[in-house]
């Protein structure tokens, strides 16, 4: 009787411990999940770290940025290689938005789907082979619930392969000074190797921002739909819903890469990266992301100075055709800082009382440098804003006889 009783409680341990992990493998995030011994594992941070959290965050690592300048805001852990899951997701959508502006591909183009792409797992709209979707129902799939399917579909329609694609993306990282990441998959399943860091998740996302803000016409859709409503799209980015101002941009996670997320958002003027890694569970890679905008957004400010082709000063000009021109912000002038310091900014223009023709469109002629308690912050090209040619007798001549001719036509009407 006892020896039944033994084997019972034995029998019985079984299955809880079968039931625990059954309930573990349950899907979460926007990957499928493949139950790991990771799962169990607490994220761990050196106490030098934890000392520079002054936020108290509980990701593995994280960084916030200015969009516009790409300073850093707020980081601990920003190299450390981490798996990206499908934040993987923002090279391909960054490549697929260059070929796009630069007229290689067209929104228009039908975008057939291979067996390779029909087969992947995690997230998908289950594409069909048979079936083609435009280049713009490929990227709102992509954007808005991680389509690995039309990920892959993209990526051989680009590059003939998907291997191809990859070493299209690990040029790109180079290029941008991605020197924390190694892709080994253009979709973010797990696979060894395939590793990335905070730092430069925020880089390839700044350029995807800044050069193709286009992007978040589908970044910041909360539901869709494809193939005449029948399939519906709900993002999996919370804060496109719950966050002002949010404009994007990818979330991630798999079983071993936990919760990642790159979000970004612009309130009054100042655009914000913020990216988290390895987050213990999807509640706290929100709230994390959410609490480093709010740091940023609470303590820095994206004062405008001047708009770009706005007149700073009138120059003369010597032994040109025309006596005057107008030196002009080549950019807009405006720069980062700590709120409550706008007052202390100050602005030195530097220019010639006079320059010498000949001047051509746009060349540079003077700047104007920002300094804050010393410092200068920012530095902003000023140019002219025509040409003005070198006097000499045939142009002097052909000036009086167009003057002439003009007057004359005038007081004959």
């Amino acid at each position: 009787m006892f020896k039944l009783k033994k084997s019972l409680i034995y029998i019985i341990s079984i299955i809880f411990i079968m039931c625990t992990i059954l309930s573990t493998q349950s899907y979460a995030g926007d990957e499928q999940y493949v139950w790991s011994e990771e799962l169990e594992e607490t994220v761990t941070t050196s106490s030098e770290t934890e000392n520079e959290n002054s936020l108290k965050l509980e990701s593995g690592g994280v960084i916030l940025i200015e969009q516009n300048t790409g300073k850093i805001l707020y980081s601990y852990n920003e190299h450390q290689q981490l798996r990206p899951a499908s934040v993987t997701k923002v090279m391909p959508i960054l490549l697929i938005m260059e070929a796009v502006d630069s007229g290689q591909l067209n929104l228009t183009d039908k975008i057939p789907c291979s067996e390779n792409a029909n087969s992947m797992g995690g997230s998908q709209i289950w594409l069909d082979t048979k079936e083609t979707l435009t280049v713009d129902e490929m990227l709102k799939a992509i954007c808005v619930v991680s389509a690995n399917d039309c990920t892959v579909a993209m990526a051989e329609y680009l590059a003939g392969t998907e291997e191809s694609f990859v070493e299209l993306m690990n040029k790109r990282a180079k290029e941008l000074g991605m020197n924390d990441t190694t892709f080994k998959n253009c979709h973010g399943l797990d696979e060894d190797g395939h590793l990335t860091s905070a730092y430069d998740i925020s880089l390839m996302a700044r350029e995807l921002l800044t050069k193709h803000p286009t992007i978040t016409n589908y970044t910041t859709i909360w539901m869709d739909s494809l193939r005449d409503g029948k399939s519906e799209l709900v993002n999996t980015n919370k804060l496109i819903r719950n966050y002002k101002g949010a404009t994007g941009l990818k979330t991630g996670s798999t079983s071993l890469a936990l919760y990642n997320l790159a979000a970004s958002a612009t309130r009054d003027n100042l655009s914000l990266i913020a990216v988290i890694m390895k987050a213990p569970t999807t509640k706290i890679r929100f709230a994390e992301a959410q609490k480093l905008l709010d740091y940023g957004f609470a303590n820095y400010s994206y004062k405008e100075f001047g708009k770009k082709g706005e007149t700073v000063k009138e120059l003369q000009v010597e032994k040109g055709v025309e006596t005057t021109v107008n030196a002009i912000y080549e950019e807009t002038a405006s720069v980062l800082i700590k709120k409550g310091q706008e007052k202390n900014v100050t602005q030195n223009i530097n220019l010639d009382g006079k320059i010498s023709a000949p001047i051509e469109k746009g060349q540079k002629i003077g700047e104007v440098i920002f300094e804050l308690d010393g410092a200068t912050i920012a530095t902003v090209n000023l140019i002219s804003d025509k040409e003005v040619k070198k006097v000499n007798l045939w142009n002097v001549t052909t000036n009086l006889y167009e003057k002439w001719f003009n007057l004359t036509r005038k007081n004959l009407t």
